[in-house]
């Protein structure tokens, strides 16, 4: 019965996973709109002054901030992800093993 709670635990995990998989997706979504934004922004910029400087441009730097930070959120949002995969197969494997391991005691048990 071992296997029961070992698979609750790779449910646990499965569902975790895919609640990191949905904040992925949230936070891909937010870094493509503001790369759009700093593009957009950039080229409206540039076109109303020629000399506009997107290094020091204060709106500008936040976007390069917000995305390196949505940035560094994917990846760790990756690893974590990896992490779960991980676990999650090393998991369904002891469940398989166990519930062999028991079907071949009743078997032999007879």
């Amino acid at each position: 019965m071992t296997f029961l709670a070992i698979d609750a635990q790779k449910n646990l995990f499965t569902l975790q996973k895919s609640q990191l998989q949905f904040e992925q997706t949230l936070v891909m979504s937010r870094t493509n709109y503001i790369t759009k934004e700093m593009g957009y922004y950039a080229s409206a910029q540039e076109e109303a002054d020629s000399n506009w400087d997107g290094e020091t441009d204060a709106y500008y730097q936040q976007l390069v901030s917000t995305e390196q930070y949505l940035e560094t959120r994917q990846d760790s949002l990756d690893s974590q992800i990896t992490a779960l995969d991980n676990e999650i197969s090393s998991l369904k494997n002891m469940v398989n093993n166990n519930i062999k391991t028991s079907c071949s005691l009743n078997l032999i048990g007879g």
